[in-house]
């Protein structure tokens, strides 16, 4: 299997921090990244506030991240502060990106980009030399800068428009960084997590490539069954399907 890209999230919004929203992005995201075949090494809960945004965004750089995922911090009100944190990190001057402006004139049926709001037109701006994908369920678009020797995807908070513009987008940007794939089953076994932890070994050394790991806390209904999740990574989906195959036969 050839090295998958090496990934990092930040959730970015003080509502998350104080946990007044919940994050259900990064759990929506993580499970595409590691069915694409990303190694995602990190998720990141970070406040509405620039210095914190740009420290956290250089030390995942410093770190040899290949692609950065960014959600949230995009809207029209001062303390959206994403796009200037990714365009000091990337050393990139801000400008109104035309095409999005134009498209905000016809979804709002202006006369002309002078009409458009200073929110829309903050929403916008997005450092020079970026790649723009129109967000088709909302107005803040899908943005990736490159910085260093990584990628800044930056992505929309709301989560129908985060989901919309990773299927569209996104997804294929990560696939086509990697040749791997990954899957995942969820079984449950009549054993204690003692009893079922030498089989779990054992099935990852018979089975290259799987994973297995047991959930105590989530153990349900009248019996009481043990879950264990297996995941499976190989170089084709047909190639992760057969390693799920092969692990659940042991």
């Amino acid at each position: 299997m050839g090295k998958p890209p090496c990934i990092e999230l930040f959730a970015i919004g003080t509502e998350l921090v104080l946990g007044r929203i919940q994050d259900t992005n990064s759990f929506w995201m993580s499970q595409r990244i590691a069915s694409l075949g990303g190694n995602l090494r990190r998720v990141t809960l970070l406040p509405d506030d620039l210095e914190e945004i740009i420290r956290a965004l250089q030390d995942s750089l410093t770190r040899g991240t290949d692609i950065v995922v960014t959600c949230g911090g995009l809207g029209p009100t001062p303390d959206d502060l994403t796009m200037e944190a990714v365009a000091r990190v990337a050393r990139r001057s801000l400008t109104i990106h035309d095409a999005t402006l134009a498209d905000y004139v016809r979804r709002r049926n202006l006369s002309g980009p002078e009409e458009v709001s200073p929110g829309l037109r903050k929403m916008a701006t997005i450092p020079e030399g970026s790649q723009v994908f129109q967000n088709p369920a909302g107005w803040a678009p899908c943005t990736v800068v490159p910085a260093a020797n990584a990628a800044i995807v930056i992505l929309p908070g709301p989560p129908r428009e985060m989901e919309a513009v990773f299927t569209m987008y996104v997804a294929d940007y990560i696939a086509s960084r990697t040749a791997n794939r990954s899957a995942a089953l969820r079984v449950r076994v009549d054993m204690f997590e003692s009893e079922a932890s030498p089989v779990m070994q054992e099935v990852m050394r018979r089975c290259p490539g799987t994973y297995l790991k047991a959930y105590v806390a989530m153990r349900d209904g009248p019996t009481q069954m043990l879950p264990v999740d297996i995941v499976a990574n190989g170089n084709s989906d047909e190639d992760v399907h057969r390693i799920l195959r092969e692990a659940v036969q042991q």
